[in-house]
């Protein structure tokens, strides 16, 4: 009597092969020998390997759907009809992988491999970073051998085949189990997968077709950078193993406080203190700006303490752009702690002159825009 092979990987007569290969996937993964070490899952296992064998084949599913078993005719056993179509384990990792067990041989990699990338941090000032600067730093870096020009060799030596894998770049291993036999391969320990091993090295630099040196490079900053920007030097970095390419030096800005200005994207923020009476009456204060020396800040009479004023396009320069930020001065008004006899009299005058102006409490909704007011505005909303 014919097996259901059906029934055993638990699918549908009509399903189609992803579905039989996803349920063999699924019962491989829960009854294999190395999961599940139980003599019951073990043959199990073997009776679903023998079922996706069947059933992956279109020859071997018409025998089936038309009332046979493909498998018969080994000795009619269950062990026997695994082990005369399986052979291996090669459907299993076929399954799994993609493909056989020797689908993983990968042969001699180059000995040539490009270099690694470099990260290096540049500190700037604002100014730099508003003007830009061209920045001379010094490298230690791994720089092609001028003696073998990246050969690796002395001379007019060659590099050999190398005798353990026979130029393969990998050795391979037969382990026998109660599946048959499995191959595995690995790098080759005596040439490091590369096939060939260099007997008679260069001198200067072990054979590596490369030597660590000191390096001066220019960094170009452009205007407009800002901390955690990151400029890249191309083919500027590690030269690769046997004088391959060389990789990239990427130059990281960390920009330094300023002590007048905060900035803040492309705008620029400062404080000026401006006496009271400064502030009532107006005055012009001279600011030092970022790129073009000083410029001159109006207050206007009756500005209030925490005004801004705008200065547009006086910040920092959009990077990749002609266009520029702007400065915003933030107004602190100084309000005397000591006076003399004539300033305080001079203030009691203003006081008796301008009678109705007296301290309150303000009431909500009033219009008030003071720092209190603010902090409401901010927790309501």
């Amino acid at each position: 009597m014919a097996r259901d092979y059906y029934g055993i990987l638990g699918v549908d007569r009509k399903a189609s092969d992803p579905e039989i290969k996803r349920a063999y996937r699924k019962l491989a993964r829960e009854l294999h020998p190395d999961v599940n070490p139980d003599p019951e899952a073990q043959a199990r296992f073997k009776e679903v390997s023998a079922a996706y064998e069947v059933l992956s084949d279109p020859e071997k599913r018409r025998i089936v759907d038309l009332g046979g078993d493909p498998l018969s005719g080994a000795g009619g056993g269950r062990d026997a009809g695994f082990g005369a179509g399986f052979g291996g384990l090669g459907d299993v990792f076929e399954a799994f992988f993609g493909g056989g067990a020797a689908a993983g041989s990968r042969g001699p990699r180059s000995r040539v491999q490009p270099g690694s990338d470099s990260l290096l941090r540049t500190a700037l000032t604002l100014e730099e970073c508003a003007a830009g600067v061209t920045k001379h730093v010094t490298v230690d870096t791994a720089v092609l051998c001028d003696v073998c020009t990246g050969a690796g060799t002395n001379g007019d030596s060659k590099p050999q085949r190398c005798s353990t894998c026979n130029g393969a770049g990998e050795i391979q291993s037969v382990q026998r189990s109660f599946l048959g036999q499995v191959m595995t391969s690995r790098p080759c320990p005596t040439c490091s997968g590369v096939g060939e091993v260099i007997t008679d090295p260069c001198r200067k630099c072990g054979g590596d077709g490369r030597v660590r040196a000191r390096r001066d490079i220019a960094i170009k900053i452009p205007a407009g950078v800002g901390s955690g920007m990151r400029i890249r030097l191309a083919a500027q970095g590690e030269v690769g193993p046997g004088g391959g390419p060389a990789g990239d030096i990427y130059a990281e800005v960390v920009e330094k406080p300023h002590e007048v200005f905060v900035r803040d994207g492309d705008d620029l923020h400062c404080t000026v203190r401006v006496p009271m009476y400064d502030a009532a009456l107006g005055t012009t204060l001279s600011v030092e700006s970022i790129l073009e020396g000083p410029k001159d800040i109006t207050i206007e009479p009756g500005t209030q303490p925490g005004a801004e004023l705008l200065m547009r396009g006086q910040g920092m320069p959009k990077l990749r752009s002609g266009a520029r930020g702007d400065l915003r001065a933030h107004v602190d008004v100084v309000v005397p702690s000591r006076l003399d006899s004539a300033s305080h009299k001079l203030l009691e005058q203003l006081r008796e002159h301008n009678g109705r102006d007296v301290s309150e409490v303000v009431t909500a909704g009033s219009g008030n825009s003071g720092l209190f007011s603010r902090l409401r505005d901010a927790f309501t909303r």
